[in-house]
Order: C-alpha cells, then structure tokens, then sequence
C-alpha cells in the first residue's frame, strides 16, 4: 500500500508542478481538472472515499468550468 500511496504522491506533485508551469489560461484551467483528479486518487489510496467525491466535483468539474467560463467571458471584451 505504501507504493501506491508514494506513486499516488508523485504524480499529484507533479500536477501541480504541471498546473504553474503552463502559461495559456485555458490549458491552465485544463491541467487543473487533471490535477483536481489527481487529488482524488490520492484521497482514495489515503481512505477517504468522501473527500475524494468531493474533490472530483469540486476540484475536478466545478472550479475548471467556472475558469473557463471565466476566462471566456474576459475573452469577449478585449
């Protein structure tokens, strides 16, 4: 179990490494899903079956579509 979680570990960390280094925000926002995904394997490895739902919804379908929709609308006025 402790590969999984060290594996599990990395992978988030390196999500979030991947998350800064892009620099075009709609990838970004992107990247943050996969990362919000990410997140909820390593709540499922650690255990916590009700974190990891609300990770998927929140961090994995809420927050990206609210960027998008966010940096759309930006789009729209420049």
């Amino acid at each position: 179990m402790i590969v999984l979680q060290v594996v599990s570990l990395a992978l988030v960390a390196s999500g979030a490494v991947a998350v800064v280094l892009v620099r075009d925000l709609a990838r970004q926002a992107l990247v943050n899903a996969l990362y919000g995904l990410a997140l909820a394997v390593l709540f499922l490895v650690l255990q916590a079956p009700d974190v990891a739902l609300s990770e998927v919804v929140v961090g994995a379908i809420a927050v990206p579509l609210v960027l998008l929709a966010a940096i759309r609308r930006v789009g729209r006025r420049t």
